[in-house]
């Protein structure tokens, strides 16, 4: 069993030091498969070389809502470049972040809109944020016409809603093992052939590894979660969301570390 963690910042500076040591464990905890997200074009361009250096790795390239204001027909194009690599598998991450609002929100849905126009050009899955704006991402999923994959869900009915009318695929990190987690019914509601797990590390590390930085091999622990959850045993439960991602993302996602 070989699992996919289908959404990491392996190409943040927290990992500059010790980054293949970081693979190294991950792949001694049953991790075959890294998704390393762009959040900035900087970040893409990261993404998509890290992709290059070996198997095990794919990339994603886009603009999160935080830096929505710096989306421009520039940009557009340099993630349009990098979305035709291969190693490149899905647009993203994108979205809308009405919480910290560090771009303004029309700037943040000119941008969301774009990156939705970008993958249905291009055929390839989009990865979302979605923090309190659920009404603004519910109504731009139900127009959109991409494979959608939402990440680190916690969002309200709305946007889980959306998701299910449009057969997207939900991605849960550490946060539902985290005491405050309420939203059991999400997790055992989803269809099991749209289910993924993800760390997004090096933020939100699960139980038990609270206080510390995030890193793949994690990833185990939510699958486990998840699956103990959903009355499932993890040797049935993981193989399926390997399943779902290389579905998803393609067949790259078959090359393991």
């Amino acid at each position: 069993m070989l699992l996919v963690d289908a959404h990491c910042h392996l190409g943040d500076a927290a990992f500059d030091r010790d980054r293949d040591a970081v693979l190294v464990r991950a792949r001694a905890a049953g991790v075959g498969h890294v998704v390393v997200i762009g959040g900035t074009v900087a970040e893409s361009e990261r993404a998509a070389a890290l992709a290059r250096g070996g198997p095990g790795l794919s990339a994603t390239a886009g603009l999160h809502p935080h830096e929505a204001r710096s989306w421009s027909p520039e940009a557009a194009a340099r993630l349009k470049a990098l979305l035709a690599l291969p190693e490149v598998v899905a647009v993203g991450e994108t979205g809308l972040d009405y919480h910290y609002d560090h771009s303004p929100r029309p700037a943040q849905r000119r941008a969301f809109e774009a990156q939705l126009g970008l993958a249905a050009e291009l055929g390839k899955p989009v990865v979302v944020h979605a923090r309190e704006a659920d009404d603004d991402v519910a109504a731009m999923l139900a127009a959109a016409r991409v494979a959608v994959v939402l990440h680190s869900f916690s969002s309200g009915p709305n946007v889980f809603e959306a998701g299910m009318a449009i057969g997207a695929y939900f991605s849960f990190s550490g946060m539902i093992t985290f005491k405050n987690w309420t939203m059991t019914d999400r997790l055992t509601a989803c269809p099991p052939d749209r289910l993924l797990v993800e760390t997004d590390a090096p933020y939100l590390a699960p139980v038990p590894h609270r206080g510390t930085r995030n890193e793949p091999a994690f990833v185990r622990d939510v699958a486990a979660a998840l699956a103990r959850i959903r009355g499932e045993s993890l040797d049935t439960f993981g193989p399926r969301t390997t399943e779902n991602a290389r579905r998803l993302f393609g067949s790259r996602l078959a090359a393991t570390l």
